[in-house]
């Protein structure tokens, strides 16, 4: 996903083109050069954010293989046309239930994990509202691309009790939201979320 800051787009350029490398290529200096690539990605994505270099090894160069966007899931849970948010404990700000997409969990069942986790809810994700590239809605604009998956969900039990993750959980109107999370999801990001809760016709979002 290109941005519109040319010198992140180069270091991800570099740094997708160094990680395939290191993946299929097999001659020994080759393997070196494309290592060096990396390094020099790294560097410039630091220099360029300000994330510690150190961050960086595990948030941009930590992963494997042909680059692939993480994937994240959110829950839309309604009672009486209020969404359910909670609250995330370390940064105080609100946001969707959710989270990165467990590697043996569907993304279906990821998002009733998560709304139980994080919000005490029993859940049955009964249409995806939205699919959507993270850096194209939500800032800042971060180093690794995310696929953000959002679910409408049907509630069907539970009581939220604090957790390590989230220690306030609430409904609340459209017009009255708290302090959002904007990496996690904007305003926009929840009015579409009441839109398809009002909407039996809804058409899935994507880009």
């Amino acid at each position: 996903m290109k941005t519109n800051d040319q010198i992140a787009n180069w270091a991800m350029d570099l740094q997708s083109l160094a990680q395939a490398g290191l993946r299929y290529g097999h001659d020994v200096f080759d393997r070196e050069r494309y290592e060096e690539i990396r390094r020099i990605a790294g560097e410039m994505m630091s220099a360029r954010t300000g994330i510690p270099e150190e961050k960086l090894k595990t948030l941009f160069l930590g992963d494997e293989g042909y680059q692939t966007p993480k994937i994240d899931t959110r829950a839309a849970i309604f009672k009486d046309n209020r969404i359910l948010l909670v609250r995330e404990k370390k940064i105080q700000e609100w946001s969707l239930p959710g989270g990165w997409n467990d590697y043996d969990q569907t993304t279906a069942q990821n998002c009733v994990k998560e709304a139980r986790e994080e919000a005490g809810r029993i859940v049955e994700p009964i249409k995806i509202i939205a699919v959507q590239d993270r850096n194209h809605h939500n800032k800042p604009v971060i180093a690794t691309n995310i696929t953000k998956i959002f679910y409408l969900c049907k509630e069907i039990s539970g009581k939220f009790t604090p957790n390590d993750e989230t220690d306030a959980c609430d409904y609340f109107n459209l017009d009255n939201l708290p302090k959002l999370s904007l990496g996690r999801n904007t305003k926009e990001q929840i009015a579409m979320c009441f839109d398809a809760n009002n909407d039996p016709d809804w058409d899935t979002k994507f880009e």
